[in-house]
């Protein structure tokens, strides 16, 4: 709308004006009524309006940038709200199979028990460990109901939506993804909307100077239009043409200090553009570190949940074969839940940070929902 009003400023205006009246002289009444149609036309203003217009296209670039950039906040706030509940989701699977190994191991030291080659002690800690399995069990799934809620509250439906999510994939990401970070900079620097945003602004200031100048200038306008006037019922038809030459002389120093003040926002403009230069850089160097040490650590956690699990196993015959204490079993199979829950966790995070790198680089969209794929980003 507002590149609009700055390009009816090219056009030119048409006014209408009629009038009536009725006055007394010398004891008689009489009735005037006049019409006048005036078309008025700017033909030159020194600049002001190319200025004007160039101002308005500039804060339409910035405003249409903003709304990029506010686009992908939400779709990586909605991404990392998904990411969590899938984890929180796998978290519950996690706890309720390390719920079932406990209730083993308990079984296990039961049955020892009854048949007197255990002690109570050994029966006891089994039965602790079975209700702290348990209890991180119900605190997990409390966990995916809020993940859920708030899911769907980022997304803009009431907390009870039910929503169905997709699984995870169940294969290693790749890492071509990986491309020097220069590059992503680069791209990042060409890419992002809110320095696309910034840029517009600096232009949009800068054209304010020149607009500023400008009404500081001559300006040259026509007008022209009949007229009719009746007085007494005598009427009158005529008609005028005129141009009109504005000379500003003198304004006590207000252009002067318009152009100081828009010259000012010009410095300023500029100075928040390279600041945020220096944080998309910022942004895209955290997220990409972020994500290699993610990536490597999702790698190292599927070793660490392969050994816990050979480690339990191990530890669960020898207890039931009765060379093994019930302390061994129970450190492997709290070791094997923690090792699970850290390979959740560095998941939600390689996810997380694949997200939070395309956003950083701008090139957050749809794509990135798609099944990670051999050689894609």
């Amino acid at each position: 709308a507002q590149v609009g009003v700055a390009q009816a400023a090219w056009l030119p205006s048409l006014d209408g004006r009629l009038g009536a009246s009725r006055y007394q002289n010398d004891g008689r009444y009489y009735n005037a009524n006049s019409a006048v149609l005036t078309l008025s036309w700017l033909v030159f203003d020194s600049g002001a309006r190319s200025a004007s217009g160039e101002n308005a296209r500039q804060l339409l670039a910035a405003a249409a940038a903003t709304q990029d950039a506010t686009v992908q906040s939400l779709f990586l706030s909605a991404l990392q709200a998904f990411y969590f509940a899938q984890a929180t989701r796998a978290a519950v699977v996690s706890t309720t199979e390390a719920e079932r190994a406990a209730r083993e191991g308990f079984n296990a030291a039961e049955s020892r028990y009854n048949v007197g080659v255990a002690t109570p002690a050994d029966r006891l800690l089994a039965q602790t460990a079975l209700s702290q399995a348990t209890l991180n069990r119900i605190k997990a799934e409390g966990e995916a109901r809020n993940a859920l809620g708030t899911l769907a509250n980022v997304m803009g439906f009431k907390a009870g939506q039910a929503l169905a999510l997709e699984p995870p994939p169940a294969e290693l990401p790749a890492a071509d993804f990986q491309r020097e970070v220069a590059a992503l900079i680069a791209e990042a620097e060409v890419r992002r909307p809110d320095l696309k945003a910034a840029e517009a602004q600096v232009k949009a200031a800068q054209a304010s100077v020149d607009l500023v100048q400008a009404q500081g200038r001559p300006t040259v306008s026509v007008s022209t239009g009949p007229t009719w006037a009746e007085t007494d019922r005598v009427s009158v038809n005529g008609g005028v043409i005129g141009v009109t030459v504005n000379l500003p002389l003198f304004t006590g120093f207000d252009t002067t200090y318009r152009v100081r003040a828009a010259t000012a926002q010009v410095d300023v403009k500029t100075a928040q553009l390279e600041s945020l230069r220096n944080q998309v850089a910022l942004d895209v160097w955290k997220a990409y570190q972020s994500l290699t040490t993610a990536t490597q650590s999702l790698k190292t956690t599927v070793d660490l949940v392969a050994s816990a699990e050979q480690s339990e196993r191990v530890a669960l015959g020898r207890y039931k074969a009765g060379v093994g204490t019930v302390l061994d079993l129970l450190t492997a199979q709290s070791a094997l839940a923690a090792a699970r829950l850290q390979r959740i966790q560095a998941a939600l995070d390689w996810f997380v940070y694949r997200a939070t790198l395309a956003q950083a680089v701008g090139a957050l969209d749809y794509t990135l929902l798609q099944p990670v794929a051999e050689g894609r980003p």
